[in-house]
């Protein structure tokens, strides 16, 4: 077994360390370098050293990134995009062609039903919305011999519904589709969906993956090597790949996931304690609360229940709104998995393109990340925003 080898079977804050890449052999640098290159002198006409000979098709930042994720969702192959989106684009157009069929969560991301609803439907992909929650309502939106993927988010975005990886493989697979599971929310420190049965891991990096707001990128994970294969082409043709300062950001976000995790976990369980104690808030949704619907598929496939906590106020929309503007701790501001603490009104903001539709949120919805401050201030902060 190669050193690599080892570490890949370590533990997850040992692989978050030291998986993808080897210490520098000419200087012994421990750190990645950001290799700013788009070319790389060949050894004679296709002789390549290490395979490399053009950044879009593959560069040692990017390399080091795609091994050490792939290494902590405990997959086969990892590929880093430009974007979340960028990596979906690319997965769906690896996977399926005009004519096909896939089942989207009925409340994805504002961004994923765009992407589905105004892009790939133009391209020909059909797609229909199901609860990821409700295993009966997914194999019913399955179309038997259409449908090449089931797409679920777990916990969703922004209503933190819960989706059981194991039974969704099984019903995906035994419909001759694939499972693919944003992992977003949960980060690959608190669930590993491909050790579940999933087939596909996606990320958008830019979350807890990088995990300080200073980057945005993308990444799927594959445990099959021949669905590599094909993710691997169209990574190059398409083109939408991670730069090396953007790989190399991520990829030293990815080494404190564990600890931030952690801390996030920790903050987020203070916050729903005094939330539900609030006489202004109505349901608190939170995966950790025994009174949510998911909470024990959530406790049999999550470590913990994560950073991100959703709720309604009892005073309606406007109350809302109002509640996202006074808070100074928490910035009012899109995106979250950050280090800082973010609100925002999901019906307004990240959200805003499924206005109208069946993916609808309420509007009296609020959204918070919470970030690794102290949990006292971000409380009093909440209680001065609410009050």
């Amino acid at each position: 077994m190669s050193e690599q080898q080892h570490r890949n079977k370590s533990g997850f804050e040992t692989r978050a360390i030291h998986a993808g890449y080897e210490p520098d052999a000419a200087t012994g640098a421990v750190i990645p370098p950001i290799y700013a290159t788009s070319t790389y002198k060949q050894d004679g006409v296709g002789g390549l050293r290490g395979g490399y000979e053009y950044s879009r098709s593959a560069n040692p930042t990017r390399t080091a990134l795609e091994g050490n994720i792939a290494a902590l969702e405990e997959g086969e192959r990892g590929f880093a995009f430009a974007s979340g989106l960028a990596a979906e684009d690319t997965l769906v157009r690896s996977l399926c062609k005009p004519g096909d069929h896939v089942v989207i969560p009925d409340d994805a991301y504002g961004g994923t039903f765009r992407l589905f609803d105004k892009v790939e439907q133009v391209w020909g992909l059909e797609h229909s919305p199901a609860p990821v929650s409700d295993v009966e309502k997914v194999a019913a939106a399955i179309q038997p011999g259409r449908t090449k993927l089931v797409w679920v988010e777990t916990p969703t975005n922004p209503l933190l519904n819960i989706g059981d990886i194991a039974a969704l493989a099984d019903l995906a697979h035994a419909a001759g589709a694939l499972l693919v599971v944003d992992n977003t929310f949960a980060s690959p420190y608190l669930q590993q969906p491909l050790t579940l049965g999933a087939d596909v891991v996606v990320h958008s990096t830019t979350k807890y993956c990088g995990g300080h707001s200073d980057v945005v990128g993308g990444a799927l994970v594959v445990k099959d090597l021949g669905l590599a294969e094909k993710v691997a082409f169209h990574q190059n043709a398409m083109g939408a790949v991670a730069g090396p300062f953007d790989s190399w950001l991520t990829l030293r976000g990815l080494r404190t996931l564990a600890v931030r995790m952690d801390r996030h976990c920790d903050n987020a369980e203070k916050v729903v304690d005094f939330l539900t104690a609030h006489p202004k808030v109505g349901d608190v949704i939170y995966p950790g609360l025994e009174t949510h619907p998911g909470h024990e598929v959530a406790q049999r496939q999550m470590k913990r229940y994560g950073g991100m906590v959703s709720f309604r106020v009892t005073d309606g929309e406007q109350h809302a709104l109002q509640v996202c503007e006074r808070t100074e701790v928490f910035t009012l501001g899109e995106s979250l998995g950050g280090v800082e603490s973010l609100i925002e009104h999901p019906g307004r903001m990240t959200h805003a393109s499924v206005a109208g539709t069946d993916l609808e949120v309420p509007g009296d919805l609020v959204r918070l990340s919470v970030g690794i401050e102290s949990a006292e201030d971000l409380i009093a902060d909440l209680e001065r925003a609410l009050d």
